[in-house]
């Protein structure tokens, strides 16, 4: 029976699947509530059809006789041009993103600063810069320290899954990209393309590969993703025939969405999950999701009859357990939000890469393309200029601050292990006559949190990445304006670069407080935050999750998403999202079918 302004769905209990004729996309709340579907029993419910989100409503829908119901706040991707042509992606309406902003940032000068956040389904793998990079293999390796399961989450052990997610494509237009990548390190049966630019070697590549020949502190890579991303290596995207690749492509496209036992349900708002049962329990039975509407005062209350999977992402997942009275107890007293399990690490321990801007005088300028051509050419065949981020280069520098360094003396070395970057630094960044440096610490120390403005679940959280908190960062960002330096300072740059424009911090002849201040002022994040509902071993009173990746003290609820990653990786972050859903997709079917 529907209610006016509240339909509850009890599906626990029965244990026949109800599956209509094809899968279906609901566009709102009301167009699902009043369709035969709403009375179905779904064994499992996604909460956020992002990265993670479509990796497993994708995976666990493979089995038929798995009902999934695939819940997202944004619209469906399907035929947005500016979400399929990948040099279009940084003008993506804001309509497709959450459009947050941090709170004023004490150590940046007080700055406020924009949060991209995927508003879509797909998340953010349909809207970011799709760079493909895996990290080092003592980032995977850690996940399987804190967790206490190596044997689950290590580089090794993960393997098969970071191979099961990706297939290697060549680039499009035909060119070889012999010596700009490793076969063996990739995948070629998996959802997810990863290639390599249309546009092969040129003359800013040469002086590249000229460069590492005559400055020894530096080495090619075969492959950076082969876990050992020290050195100069090509950037691999994630395009497919020279297009967006995003999550939702990949795993939830055509023929998935033909599948009879999944339903997703597009602009509609989780505001909370609540527990199923009122009987008393040691453990919070919690399978109950309470969905609402931005447009509209229509809510929905669906029961999953196995589990609630929550992938709403790093700053969605810890929103919806503090509204859901998951988290410390002080701080959702502060708001007004009833505590119904008290978990103090929700929201904590946020870790995200931060960067500064340097720049270099170039000779000349980059001549801009013939944007109306470029995109009539890719209208045609999907190859040319848009079908890449055509305006910047395509080699990334990874390096590491030195290992005698005072600076790790000091505040000890936040890296994973020897073989992780402290710094990464994108080669070739042509603004008018200028090359610019984006210098971005991969290894921070600071943390940082997110928590509730509000009781209203509507309300945009608080969130606060406590940029440059801890001295090391900036310090360690200001070695890292001085490796790029290095990198810029031999004889393979003469003829393309003039003077550097800083802002330098060996620049004696100006006030320490200058070099700050500029330094400050070009501070931005990545936007690769994780950690908010971090994974620790099943016996620690830290951490949101398992090694399982379910909530702790709960049953029913898993969290699956870059939240449950303990720190931020050394790469960008959506090849460690997809590795950790595979793992997990499959974790959850063989705990239910084993």
């Amino acid at each position: 029976m529907l209610f006016p302004s509240f339909c509850s769905l009890a599906l626990w209990g029965s244990t026949t699947t109800v599956l209509v004729a094809q899968a279906r996309l609901f566009e709102n709340i009301e167009e699902f509530i009043l369709s035969p579907v709403s009375g179905a029993s779904f064994d499992f419910v996604v909460v956020g059809g992002g990265t993670a989100g479509s990796v497993v409503a994708g995976r666990l829908s493979e089995n038929p006789n798995l009902r999934v119901l695939l819940l997202e706040a944004g619209p469906n991707n399907e035929g947005i041009l500016d979400l399929m042509v990948p040099d279009l992606w940084t003008v993506v309406p804001s309509k497709y993103d959450w459009n947050f902003t941090t709170v004023p940032q004490k150590y940046v000068n007080n700055r406020s600063i924009p949060y991209k956040r995927g508003f879509v389904l797909g998340g953010s793998s349909s809207v970011n810069s799709m760079l493909y990079s895996r990290g080092s293999r003592s980032d995977y390796d850690l996940w399987g320290r804190v967790s206490g399961d190596g044997e689950t989450w290590s580089w090794n052990a993960l393997k098969p899954w970071i191979l099961k997610h990706e297939t290697w494509t060549p680039p499009v237009g035909g060119r070889d990209p012999t010596g700009q990548y490793d076969p063996q390190d990739h995948g070629t049966q998996g959802p997810l393309h990863v290639t390599l630019p249309w546009s092969g070697e040129e003359d800013f590549d040469r002086r590249v590969a000229r460069n590492v020949e005559l400055q020894k502190e530096f080495e090619v890579l075969a492959d950076s993703n082969d876990g050992r991303p020290i050195g100069v290596s090509w950037c691999q995207w994630t395009y497919g025939g020279g297009e967006r690749n995003s999550a939702a492509t990949a795993y939830l496209g055509n023929s998935t969405r033909q599948r009879p036992n999944l339903d997703i349900v597009v602009n509609v708002h989780v505001k909370r999950v609540v527990p199923t049962t009122n009987k008393a329990s040691a453990r919070l039975d919690i399978r109950t999701v309470e969905v609402g509407s931005r447009f509209s005062n229509a809510t929905v209350s669906v029961t999953a009859r196995k589990e609630v999977v929550l992938s709403a992402g790093t700053l969605g997942t810890p929103h919806i357990l503090l509204h859901s009275g998951i988290g410390d107890k002080s701080d959702l007293d502060t708001v007004g939000v009833k505590t119904i399990h008290h978990l103090p690490d929700v929201g904590k321990g946020m870790s995200d890469h931060v960067l500064a801007t340097v720049a270099w005088g170039m000779n000349g300028t980059v001549p801009p393309i013939d944007r109306d051509a470029a995109l009539e050419q890719w209208m045609k065949d999907r190859t040319g200029p848009m079908s890449e981020w055509y305006e910047v280069g395509k080699q990334i520098l990874w390096s590491r601050v030195p290992d005698k360094s005072p600076l790790l003396k000091k505040y000890g070395d936040p890296a994973s292990g020897p073989l992780a970057p402290h710094i990464e630094v994108p080669l070739g960044f042509p603004v008018g006559d200028t090359n610019i440096g984006l210098i971005i610490l991969l290894t921070p120390h600071s943390r940082g949190t997110v928590k509730l403005a509000s009781s209203n679940p509507f309300d945009a959280p608080l969130l606060d990445p406590n940029y440059l908190s801890h001295p090391f960062d900036m310090q360690a960002i200001t070695e890292g304006i001085r490796i790029a330096k290095r990198w810029y300072s031999g004889p393979a740059w003469d003829g393309f670069l003039t003077v550097f424009l800083g802002p330098d911090p060996d620049n004696l002849t100006q006030p320490r407080s200058e070099f700050e201040n500029a330094f400050k002022a070009s501070v931005d994040g990545f936007l690769h935050a994780v950690g908010t509902a971090a994974m620790s071993a099943p016996g620690s009173k830290k951490g949101v999750v398992d090694n399982k990746l379910k909530v702790k003290g709960v049953n029913g609820l898993r969290v699956v998403d870059a939240s449950a990653i303990p720190y931020v990786p050394t790469a960008h972050s959506q090849a460690s999202v997809y590795i950790l859903a595979e793992r997990a997709a499959d974790i959850i079917k063989s705990s239910w079918l084993s």
